[in-house]
């Protein structure tokens, strides 16, 4: 058997596997060539190797918890971590080597003389510089005998995770929205208001204000106007999360998809602000749960943006488009101008497009470039007449 295979049973240190090995050449080489002092010096490794097993093997009893604080923050806000572990043993203390996973590093947990019923507990900074899920866990416990001849590490816990999603910037301008008459007129509003949906016959104790008299006079019967809060802006934002989109990556992160995440929740967050409903789509797929959740979520994939802007025509899901792209969307705002006709106001927000000439909004077509999402914001709270 081999060293390497030797180092693979049982968590085995290089020191571990020189003494095993060193107990049976002494162990064979004193009973084959009778030196009773070297058989009783390999017995004597044998037994320090099997001493070292039983430390290592043996798992004290842990019970881990872990609280966020907060749990869910802004990118670049502060969050931590409380780790509270529990030594449920009843019979010995536990001097441990521990390590709590935070995202891609390890934080160090000491747990020196835990004795028994008895808790510690430990804080730590949550890394949030970086958009994403940061996943915190499992507690990792290194068990190594005295002499350095076995190691063993066992996980204890579950994971907890810190959502860290983009960083909002305050939009003071929204859409003002769309209000269709009876007469077929569309007039902007800035607010919700009571508007035509569809006419039915008249019924006893409905108010004379409501019959459409042009409408009962061609029918030959009253009718009346069924009215439906519909006129307040609804606002669809569109978020290009096509790899295609966004060419350029620092680091394993795209610059321009991070502006869009960004522009995107603060979009999200001043309609909320403002009690106007608001839908959030992909260009790979349906957007699922809580949108900022989505947002923090979100990454480069592969996707069909002429499928989706199919699937928007079909439906008018709103009066107001918001379609957020990177570079590699450049050549796509012709595509996305089509949607005017059915999507009365129609906005393009172009990111890290540094070295290409400004972008000419041609055919109705709105269209903000930006290097980030504050530079965002102040280009948007400058558009008039949405």
């Amino acid at each position: 058997m081999s060293a390497r295979n030797l180092r693979r049973l049982g968590g085995v240190t290089a020191r571990g596997v020189g003494v095993l090995v060193s107990a049976l050449v002494l162990l064979v080489g004193g009973f084959r060539f009778g030196y009773p002092d070297l058989a009783l010096l390999g017995a004597a490794a044998a037994v320090a190797v099997c001493c070292g097993v039983v430390f290592a093997v043996w798992r004290p009893g842990l019970g881990v918890e872990r609280v966020a604080h907060p749990d869910r923050v802004a990118r670049g806000e502060p969050a931590a971590m409380t780790l509270t572990v529990h030594n449920t043993s009843k019979l010995r203390a536990a001097s441990l080597v521990a390590a709590d996973r935070c995202g891609p590093v390890s934080v160090p947990v000491p747990l020196l003389r835990l004795r028994p019923g008895r808790d510690t507990t430990v804080e730590y900074p949550v890394p949030t510089h970086r958009r994403g899920v940061v996943p915190i866990g499992p507690l990792r416990v290194t068990r190594t005998d005295p002499l350095g001849l076995m190691t063993l590490s066992r996980t204890y816990g579950g994971v907890a995770s810190v959502w860290v999603h983009p960083r909002i910037h305050l939009l003071r301008a929204v859409p003002a929205g769309m209000a269709r008459s009876l007469d077929g007129r569309i007039d902007k509003v800035p607010q919700g208001s009571i508007t035509f949906d569809s006419l039915r016959e008249y019924v006893i104790g409905d108010e004379l204000r409501r019959v459409h008299w042009r409408s009962s006079a061609k029918v030959g019967e009253l009718m009346v106007r069924e009215q439906l809060d519909t006129s307040e802006p609804t606002i669809i934002v569109l978020l290009d999360d096509r790899a295609g989109a966004h060419p350029e990556l620092r680091d394993g992160v795209a610059d321009s998809f991070e502006a869009s995440c960004e522009a995107a929740a603060s979009i999200v967050a001043a309609a909320v602000r403002e009690d106007l409903p608001v839908a959030l789509h992909l260009v790979s797929g349906p957007a699922q749960g809580p949108f900022l959740d989505v947002l923090t979520e979100a990454g480069l994939r592969a996707g069909d943006l002429t499928q989706t802007l199919r699937s928007l025509r079909q439906s008018r899901l709103g009066d107001t488009l918001v379609y957020l792209t990177g570079p590699g969307g450049r050549a796509d705002l012709g595509a996305v101008t089509a949607l005017r006709g059915t999507y009365p106001v129609v906005i393009a927000g172009l990111f890290g497009d540094r070295d290409s000439a400004p972008v000419s909004a041609g055919g109705g077509l709105i269209v903000i470039e930006a290097e980030d999402g504050e530079q965002f914001a102040g280009a948007w709270d400058g558009v008039r007449g949405w």
